[in-house]
């Protein structure tokens, strides 16, 4: 029985690939994010379904990010990441990384929420750098590292387009945004989740990042944007 999900069942690739690019490692490099939203793997079929190639292909392509250690095959078969993206990715943002985890840590303790760092990623996506889990909290908010989202939704891209200048046509909330100094959404990347996200300050324009919370209800959202910003303004000063 197949477990992929019905938004993978065949996903459609945000990324369209023209005559300049390499079908075979756009395939790939599918399977690498497709693989993110299941830590506990999927069976060559289903990774072939969900990138939409024939099994035999899916196969060839698994077999060669095996070969560099980016994903490898449990005892049942099963198709997980490989710790050789550990390597890949420690270099990525390893200054701002490192100066965020324990911002995020304390956010993520004082608020009960999860607490996440997001980068830019193009002019329409963001995506999750890194994300905090509370330790006291009974309940939180439960993503993952790697996740891109549009920039227009959620509370982490709308403090990001509020950090820049006015565009005709901009959603009210990234004008409200612009003015309160931290944006507010709710339910727009997870469904009944509260978000509340502020422009980490004196980053480059090609290098916008924002920090931010997400928890399931709250009485008071002023005192979290608060908050909020007080942990993006330390971080800022610290990346200076």
């Amino acid at each position: 029985m197949s477990e992929l999900s019905e938004e993978h069942r065949p996903r459609k690739s945000a990324v369209q690939v023209d005559s300049s690019m390499s079908k075979t490692l756009h395939h790939g490099l599918e399977i690498l994010e497709l693989l993110t939203s299941y830590p506990h793997g999927l069976s060559v079929t289903d990774i072939a379904d969900g990138v939409g190639v024939h099994r035999t292909v899916a196969h060839r392509l698994i077999r060669t990010l095996e070969a560099h250690h980016l994903c490898r095959k449990d005892s049942f078969k099963r198709v997980t990441l490989g710790a050789g993206l550990v390597t890949l990715a420690e270099p990525v943002e390893q200054d701002l990384r490192t100066l965020a985890r324990p911002i995020l840590q304390e956010l993520a303790e004082a608020t009960e929420a999860t607490a996440h760092l997001v980068v830019r990623e193009s002019d329409t996506e963001v995506r999750a750098l890194m994300v905090v889990e509370p330790r006291s909290a009974k309940v939180h908010v439960a993503f993952h590292p790697g996740q891109v989202d549009p920039i227009d939704r959620g509370s982490a891209g709308l403090s990001i387009l509020a950090s820049l200048p006015p565009t005709s046509g901009e959603r009210e909330e990234v004008t409200a945004a612009r003015a309160r100094g931290y944006a507010v959404t709710v339910g727009e990347v997870i469904p009944s989740v509260l978000g509340i996200s502020a422009v980490i300050p004196g980053r480059r324009r090609d290098a916008i990042s924002s920090l931010g919370i997400s928890v399931f209800d709250s009485e008071d959202q002023a005192a979290l944007g608060a908050e909020v910003m007080a942990a993006a303004k330390t971080l800022g000063s610290m990346l200076r």
